[in-house]
């Protein structure tokens, strides 16, 4: 008997366990269910007035387009001016009183050091022929009773050693006697670095302040909508519904404010690239470069998209945090 009464109690327990994971199974099935409910009815009611939400769409998305399409246009620069760095030169101009034999000399040495990959030694005689192609002004320059020009050494700093080295490199080249001035090729490289950092500390400034004004127009969008739906949620608060289920179809409206967007802003961004595509493309081919822009491409755009959304959710949050406890039934 008593083990009877054992297997009755283990056949209980079983039944119960079974039971609770049929009622938690149910449940979350529940939850799960009444989420895409909503999500599907708060959408279908932004889709039954088509011109509003396409005008705050639209609102969303140039607020969105215009800080992402600059940090594009940066990504793009920083992407077309890598490797300028590690093309720097250094520009050697020795006395002329120094002959040529000690000048090529010189360039053997300073080849030899570990922070040089190369050098290259022009006479006099040479860089005057350089400058007579290059400039245009050949039939003057034969004139002249003698060569203005002096020797130089072409110095190439190794690519691994970066700036701080290099310009140490500079002081270095400068304090040789046979030397009369040094001129690092790269200075304009640095002033250009120094404007993306603005231009990229501005970017930032602008996307917060736009990302202010999308929290601000759907807050201010559910705002509206609570206050057209007062009816619907005091009965619902009457009938002893949930904070959390009255406030979830706001919060999907906000999500696919957000998310329309950001859709809104990542087609604005293509039509642009497509825009200037056709220039960039005859531009670079002046310049013989096989330089091509691009865009925010799959990954970018699905961050896009969930960033908007989310900014769309938490705008919504506040002003259904703000104004939902307002309204109460009576």
């Amino acid at each position: 008997m008593p083990e009877v009464s054992k297997v009755k109690q283990r056949a209980r327990r079983e039944q119960g366990a079974s039971q609770a994971k049929t009622h938690l199974r149910g449940r979350l099935r529940s939850y799960f269910s009444h989420h895409s409910s909503t999500a599907r009815d708060s959408l279908n009611r932004l889709m039954a007035t088509p011109y509003a939400t396409a005008m705050t769409w639209f609102v969303i998305g140039i607020a969105l387009a215009l800080p992402v399409g600059l940090s594009l246009i940066l990504s793009n620069a920083e992407s077309a001016s890598d490797g300028w760095d590690s093309g720097a030169q250094v520009s050697v101009f020795l006395h002329k009183r120094i002959q040529e034999q000690d000048g090529r000399g010189l360039a053997t040495r300073l080849a030899q050091r570990a922070d040089v990959v190369s050098t290259r030694y022009i006479s006099a005689e040479q860089a005057l022929e350089e400058f007579q192609q290059l400039s245009g002004f050949g039939n003057v320059l034969r004139n002249l009773d003698s060569n203005p020009l002096p020797a130089l050494i072409i110095v190439i700093p190794a690519s691994s050693v970066g700036m701080v080295a290099t310009e140490a490199l500079v002081a270095d080249l400068q304090a040789i006697t046979e030397v009369q001035n040094v001129v690092l090729d790269l200075a304009w490289v640095q002033r250009l670095y120094s404007l993306m950092e603005i231009s990229r500390r501005v970017v930032l400034a602008l996307g917060l302040m736009l990302a202010l004004g999308v929290l601000l127009v759907i807050g201010n969008t559910i705002r509206l909508a609570i206050e057209s739906r007062r009816d619907e949620v005091v009965i619902i608060k009457l009938v002893g519904g949930s904070d959390a289920f009255v406030r979830r179809p706001f919060l999907y409206t906000g999500f696919w404010y957000g998310a329309g967007g950001a859709l809104i802003a990542w087609l604005l961004i293509g039509l642009a690239l497509i825009w200037v595509s056709g220039p960039l493309a005859s531009l670079s081919a002046l310049y013989q470069s096989s330089f091509s822009i691009h865009g925010l491409g799959f990954a970018g755009g699905v961050l896009l998209l969930l960033a908007g959304g989310c900014l769309g959710l938490f705008g919504a949050w506040l002003a259904v945090a703000r104004h939902l406890a307002e309204i109460q039934p009576r």
